[in-house]
């Protein structure tokens, strides 16, 4: 029977290496998580002989069936990828529930690739079926869990892929999981009352813009006539100008959707751009209202994510590459990567963030204090508390801020096109009158 050595983590994060005698390698893997152990690594043993030489010469007739089936296989894998790289990414909130059911079944005893193979067939939204088949495939070829994951970085972020590869190394999976899914459920909560703070103001404003345009195109042209019927009626000068714009409206409309997506083409092709990017990026965090917020969330993001990959045994160098990549802002990624470079030549961290001047004090005192006390993640943990408060807040003084002045500007719209055509009736009535 042939043999198979394997290196394997126990549950205390020690290093176990043995040798198995099964049949195959998928058996070797069950064997082994049998004894309470986490495949590392899973080959045959040199020597082992039995079915392994066999299938190095196989006969003719079977190798040209062979290769037709891996031809087949290999052509069905590239669509499977090519389907795949056309696949959103998921969400937070969907990567929050997959990995929350993958700890839930390794606590509750089952053994890495039983628990892959029931989460197949789990329903988990924006993760299907199959990510969860090919991660239980790898796993049972000798793979660990973070280098399957890592074979499918379309549905798995780099935090995922390091976090748990930290988890298995210290023996810790499940826990890792767990903070993982807490990590991506508080940042789903985040955007979430971002977009619904945002919500609001973007409604009022459509219904502002339609109704000027239904009042410009449907109803003006009604009293148009009736202006136009009667000779030697001189308008006032803001219902000459409205009907004017309502000519326009209705001669031109079609320029606007060309002028938007010509301006929207020219915006992207210059967002594409690094340094258009940097400067739109920058604009962002200088704006009035919208850019304290948006300052407060990659704060608060910035926090949460170092402190929580620190947390889980990442290298404070690869937990910083790993942060420089998730920040979705180029001026905070940059000033990140330096910070990166400063504790690479020996800096503590809290040095390089200061001398950027975009982080605001309060996280570094914090910063310090954790250096000081031996504590990073705790501080991080504080700072993205801190700033999750504070975004709150700042999320409802901004609505409550934005509302009132949405209704101001659009009454002044509507005023403006009533006192335009009761002007002109006034002047109506005044000739009658005469």
């Amino acid at each position: 029977m042939p043999q198979f050595s394997y290196k394997a983590r126990r549950r205390s994060g020690e290093l176990a290496e043995g040798v198995v005698d099964v049949a195959d390698r998928p058996a070797a893997v069950a064997q082994i998580e049998r004894l309470g152990l986490i495949p590392v690594r899973v080959e045959a043993a040199k020597g082992g002989g039995g079915p392994a030489s066999r299938t190095r010469n196989p006969p003719a007739g079977s190798r040209t069936a062979g290769g037709a089936a891996a031809s087949q296989a290999s052509g069905g894998s590239g669509l499977a990828k090519l389907f795949q790289r056309r696949r959103p990414r998921p969400k937070l909130q969907e990567l929050a529930t997959f990995t929350q059911q993958l700890a839930n079944l390794l606590k509750a005893g089952m053994p890495l690739t039983m628990a892959l193979q029931s989460m197949s067939s789990l329903t988990s939204r924006g993760i299907p079926s199959e990510v969860a088949k090919q991660l239980r495939q790898d796993v049972t070829e000798g793979r660990s869990l973070s280098d399957a994951m890592a074979k499918q970085s379309e549905v798995f972020p780099p935090i995922v892929i390091n976090m748990v590869r930290a988890g298995e190394q210290s023996g810790a999976l499940e826990e890792v999981l767990r903070r993982q899914a807490t990590h991506f459920e508080r940042f789903a909560e985040v955007q979430a009352k971002f977009k619904s703070a945002m919500i609001y103001p973007l409604v009022v404003c459509a219904v502002g813009v339609a109704l000027v345009v239904f009042f410009m195109t449907a109803m003006l042209p009604k009293f148009m006539t009736l202006f136009e019927s009667i000779q030697g009626l001189e308008l006032p000068a803001t219902t000459r100008l409205l009907i004017s714009s309502s000519r326009f409206l209705t001669r031109w409309w079609w320029l606007f959707p060309i002028l938007g997506t010509v301006i929207g083409l020219v915006f992207r092709r210059f967002h594409a751009s690094p340094e258009g990017r940097r400067s739109v990026d920058k604009l962002i965090l200088r704006l009035p209202i919208f850019g304290h917020v948006v300052r407060l969330n990659l704060f608060g993001q910035f926090a949460r994510t170092l402190g929580t990959l620190l947390r889980n045994g990442v290298p404070v160098l690869q937990a910083l590459r790993i942060t420089e990549q998730i920040v979705s802002n180029v001026v905070v990624a940059e000033a990140v990567a330096k910070a990166r470079d400063g504790v690479t030549d020996g800096k503590t961290l809290a040095q390089p963030l200061a001398s950027s001047g975009l982080f605001p004090q309060l996280m570094i005192d914090l910063l310090k204090i954790g250096e000081e006390t031996g504590d990073i993640p705790g501080s991080l943990e504080n700072v993205a508390e801190t700033y999750d408060r504070e975004l709150n807040l700042a999320l409802r003084a901004m609505t409550n801020l934005i509302e009132p002045l949405m209704i101001v500007g659009i009454a002044v719209i509507v005023g403006f096109l009533l006192m335009s055509v009761m002007s002109a009736m006034f002047a109506i009535t005044q000739s009658i009158q005469r």
